[in-house]
């Protein structure tokens, strides 16, 4: 019996044994190592901290039926502040100039343009003494490469008519279709663009339209200025149309980002959100809407100011962010981009404009129209010598045309991938 009751015994404890072993083992090989926890943790405070730092506390949050939220901070606490070149600037609440005819066609063009607006203006509007600013989530750095390279580009984009062979442009994955000026200088540029909603392939790829204001050579140094509409679901997480902003003064390499996330754009407007959705947009064959937007150089400070519609005017971006801008810009760009990532092999089908070629005019195709610059006596005049530039024009194409109202304009985009363009 005694013997019985021994063999049970071990028998139990070897049971005991087996479970440990069984649990410890199944419970390591499901719980993360000690590295990948340690990780995760490092990523989570990053993204806390970066949260943190963009996302200034407001005055007032307003919910935009498309699912953004609105912050409504004080003026002076906008992320421009958080860099210490910006610690004793003080705030340019107006431009000291506006390019001659901007304020005088404003009385007209108010009356007889479509109303166009932001989506979030349906469920309310921030108070005087703040700006709007669009909330980051932590879903949107999430979907960055990186939380350093949320809101940069990251991909040298700028169209390079003619200091580049086309085919080594096409590489880079960003392909264009554009009219510009250059071999001058330049104080500003205006246009009117036409907008819509440009269907995405490709998360990681986008659609826009926009205009450049660059200065120097397309080397490590370029300096640019750019002002649009654009379609990007990595930055934003979904296809919506969305007034944004752009800067850089190396070329993209460690300057610069879209829109109020890094230092350089000052806001003083408390109408209008970067990143935020334009609201309505054109349909094939349907209404039409457009945005106009002039970006100029403020000759007694220096700084370059954004105005959005004919009443407006957003901010700044000031005179010691640039190098070559701090004097003047050398070329003018209009036009739209896309990215083509070929990720099955083929072209994408990205949309640019409408994503319909140029010959099929207006309600289908997207244009830009009273295309200007803005010259040393700080005019408005039409471009001298206004030329165009695609990479692969059976892909994506640019049309240019001038009289009557227009002015000068022309018509752009394109489907992508078609049977032309495999």
């Amino acid at each position: 019996m005694a013997m019985e009751m021994q063999n049970i015994r071990k028998t139990m404890r070897l049971l005991v044994v087996l479970l440990l072993f069984f649990f410890f083992f199944f419970t390591e090989m499901a719980a993360p190592s000690t590295a990948s926890r340690s990780s995760s943790s490092t990523q989570n405070l990053e993204v806390q901290t970066q949260l943190k730092l963009l996302n200034k506390p407001a005055v007032k949050s307003i919910r935009s039926p498309d699912g953004d939220i609105i912050d409504c901070i004080e003026l002076a606490h906008q992320p421009a502040f958080d860099h210490p070149l910006f610690k004793d600037h003080k705030i340019q609440m107006a431009p000291n100039f506006h390019p001659e005819r901007a304020v005088a066609e404003s009385k007209v063009s108010s009356k007889t343009k479509p109303k166009i607006t932001q989506l979030w203006h349906l469920n309310g509007r921030c108070p005087e003494g703040t700006i709007p600013v669009r909330r980051t989530k932590e879903d949107d750095l999430l979907r960055a490469s990186s939380i350093k390279a949320f809101g940069k580009k990251r991909h040298k984009s700028i169209p390079q008519p003619r200091s580049a062979d086309p085919d080594l442009i096409s590489q880079s994955g960003h392909q264009h279709a554009i009219a510009y000026v250059d071999g001058d200088e330049f104080y500003g540029a205006k246009a009117t663009i036409n907008v819509w909603e440009p269907k995405i392939q490709q998360p990681n790829e986008f659609s826009l339209s926009q205009i450049w204001i660059l200065g120097g050579a397309f080397g490590e140094d370029l300096n640019s200025i750019e002002a649009g509409w654009q379609v990007s679901p990595d930055l934003y997480g979904d296809n919506h149309t969305r007034l944004f902003t752009y800067w850089t003064s190396d070329a993209y390499q460690a300057t610069g980002c879209y829109n109020l996330l890094c230092s350089g754009f000052i806001q003083i407007n408390n109408e209008i959100a970067m990143g935020a959705s334009i609201y309505p947009i054109s349909g094939y064959h349907n209404s039409q809407y457009d945005i106009s937007l002039l970006v100029w150089k403020d000759p007694t400070e220096g700084n370059w100011w954004l105005q959005f519609g004919n009443k407006y005017v957003l901010g700044y971006w000031p005179a010691f962010l640039f190098s070559y801008l701090s004097d003047s810009a050398s070329m003018i760009e209009w036009g739209g981009e896309v990215v083509n990532s070929e990720s099955d092999g083929q072209h994408t089908s990205t949309q640019m404009g409408s994503g319909h070629f140029p010959g099929e005019g207006f309600g289908k195709a997207s244009y830009f129209k009273n295309i200007e610059i803005v010259d040393g006596s700080n005019n408005l005049r039409v471009p001298k010598g206004l030329a165009t530039f695609t990479e692969q024009s059976n892909c994506y194409d640019v049309q240019t045309g001038k009289g009557g109202n227009w002015g000068n304009y022309f018509y752009y985009g394109g489907p992508g991938r078609n049977s032309n363009c495999p």
